[in-house]
């Protein structure tokens, strides 16, 4: 699977520099992303103009009526980073009684998974392209989500990069006022140094308690709405392990 916040490469901490601007002007902040170019498939540019009036929403500075956003009332899952879309399409599949607010900044994946909504015909997926932090901090109030999705995020695999990474104790603060009371994190990686902080850093969240045993050391069995990807079993194949995380809003 694609990672869901994924990069080539990762952007340079120099500012930048605009003619005739100084460079101090700049205020930059930490992205847990980086915008690739991309190449879009002629299905994806046509599954954005078959299906992305129906199933794109915009971005605003305001709280989302979710129940205007997918015709209906329903239990409403978060996704950060959706990569191709695979998991996603699958997973709204197979639980058709949730709704599924997807969030992705990258556009061949936003055009990969409408193109799953209209192979599949589901109707339970909206998609935001926008940066996730300011999806939750102005369209997302408190309380709102019944569960949020985070698969197989960048690692940042080098120290140095490690502060890009997008589980941090800030953003799960933020994900945890927005869930209900019994609401659920559900995160998943493929990295066990990553893991191990995911652990760690979730697991300091006084609104969140983590469903795993003790005897589990921490880590939740792969829940059966998620699949294994194309990704993750060729991960698998080599020896990889993959960890997953199920945390509950206390």
């Amino acid at each position: 699977m694609t990672s869901p916040v994924s990069a080539s490469s990762a952007p340079s901490d120099a500012p930048v520099k605009a003619k005739g601007i100084p460079t101090d002007v700049y205020l930059r902040t930490v992205k847990s992303y980086v915008l690739r170019a991309g190449r879009t498939t002629m299905g994806q540019a046509k599954a954005y103009e078959l299906h992305g009036p129906a199933n794109l929403l915009n971005y605003q500075a305001a709280a989302l009526d979710t129940a205007a956003a997918f015709g209906r009332v329903a239990p409403v899952i978060f996704e950060i980073g959706f990569g191709m879309g695979e998991a996603s399409a699958h997973i709204a599949k197979v639980r058709p009684q949730d709704n599924f607010l997807c969030c992705e900044v990258h556009e061949a994946g936003v055009g990969a998974l409408l193109k799953r909504i209209g192979e599949q015909d589901l109707h339970n997926i909206r998609i935001l392209r926008h940066d996730a932090v300011e999806v939750i901090d102005h369209m997302l109030p408190e309380g709102s989500l019944d569960g949020v999705h985070i698969f197989f995020p960048d690692p940042w695999h080098k120290t140095k990069h490690n502060k890009r990474r997008l589980i941090q104790s800030a953003l799960v603060h933020k994900l945890a006022l927005r869930l209900k009371s019994g609401g659920y994190l559900h995160c998943a990686t493929d990295w066990q140094p990553y893991a191990e902080q995911m652990l760690e850093i979730i697991g300091a969240e006084h609104l969140l308690r983590n469903t795993a045993s003790a005897a589990q050391q921490g880590y939740a069995p792969q829940p059966d709405y998620r699949p294994l990807t194309k990704f993750e079993n060729r991960g698998l194949k080599l020896g990889h392990g993959v960890w997953d995380l199920v945390f509950q809003r206390v």
